[in-house]
């Protein structure tokens, strides 16, 4: 057992959640029960443009239908753009952050003369253009240097391996997930410098998930699969303002007819609360655990005791 475990269940309200969103929040309740520790809810609406009035209401109804009650009253981002804020100015004091005008056209016009091609599942990778100043007139983003990241060069007074063991060195970031294993990625290489505020002054998510990971104190993320390829990322910005970083599990994916993630765009149903105890089993399912009879909270305690078998408790 942790001296202290702090967990976090994060959805974005644009939706109702699904089927593969109960498997992230059974999932991080679970490790948080099995930790002995608190389990949190966050509302990540800071996507403002995207999210549906009142879902948020709607999604905290369906946790509390399948039994799932966060231990602290949830928080919301979009109340707390103070703090990203407080974040980037800090970055852009210390020559971390810069502004971009570059367009999604002028980006892959950058590439193709550098004869790069599209990778990372077709995501255009920044090739760093307005890093020595803005070219266009567009509004402005702010990125974050990625080049700056260099092995014995240090960033800030970052509480080393508080959490767990990262290592950053001529930008790979190598970290240990606990179902995935050893991971590793060159930030500047694959994503290349990164928004940290949009154009339309929505902060992104990048930057508002690791400043309110630290602002809640939490130690463990466990989330879907899909997010592993933003921890990097994410441990770059935590290094850069000398935040800790939590530990990670990413957990498997529901997926579609199409063999893709479950998502509304694919076609992913409401969850129907209406059997929480069915809607469980099946999310317990998809994590490898045996569906449980009974009442949801028999279930829980037996699912809490496999979860300590399946994934030993990290230390």
């Amino acid at each position: 057992m942790v001296a202290r475990y702090v967990g976090r269940f994060a959805p974005s309200p644009t939706g109702p959640l699904h089927a593969g969103s109960l498997v992230a929040a059974l999932a991080s309740w679970l490790d948080a029960r099995a930790h002995g520790g608190q389990w949190l809810v966050r509302i990540e609406d800071v996507d403002t443009p995207r999210c549906a009035p009142g879902m948020d209401r709607i999604i905290l109804q369906q946790l509390a239908a399948c039994g799932l009650h966060p231990d602290a009253p949830p928080v919301w981002q979009s109340q707390r753009t103070g703090l990203y804020q407080q974040a980037l100015d800090q970055l852009v004091a210390r020559g971390l952050a810069y502004p971009c005008a570059c367009s999604r056209k002028d980006i892959e016009a950058a590439l193709n003369r550098l004869g790069q091609a599209r990778t990372r599942h077709g995501e255009l990778v920044y090739p760093g253009t307005c890093r020595t100043g803005l070219h266009g007139n567009l509004g402005r983003a702010w990125r974050l240097r990625t080049d700056m990241f260099k092995k014995n060069r240090p960033l800030a007074p970052v509480e080393y391996d508080k959490f767990a063991t990262n290592v950053v060195a001529n930008n790979l970031i190598h970290w240990a997930d606990r179902r995935l294993g050893a991971q590793q990625q060159d930030v500047q290489a694959q994503v290349g410098d990164f928004v940290l505020k949009r154009f339309d002054g929505c902060f992104a998510y990048q930057l508002a998930v690791v400043v309110d990971d630290a602002a809640q104190g939490v130690t463990d993320v466990v989330r879907g699969e899909d997010l592993a390829d933003n921890t990097a990322r994410q441990i770059l910005l935590q290094q850069a303002l000398g935040l800790p970083t939590p530990r990670y599990l990413h957990t498997p994916l529901v997926l579609g007819a199409n063999g893709e993630k479950l998502s509304k765009q694919n076609g992913a149903q409401p969850l129907d609360a209406s059997d929480p105890l069915a809607a469980l089993n099946r999310a317990a399912g998809v994590l490898g655990l045996p569906a449980r009879p009974g009442s949801a909270a028999e279930a829980f305690v037996a699912w809490v005791a496999d979860w300590r078998r399946r994934y030993e408790p990290a230390q």
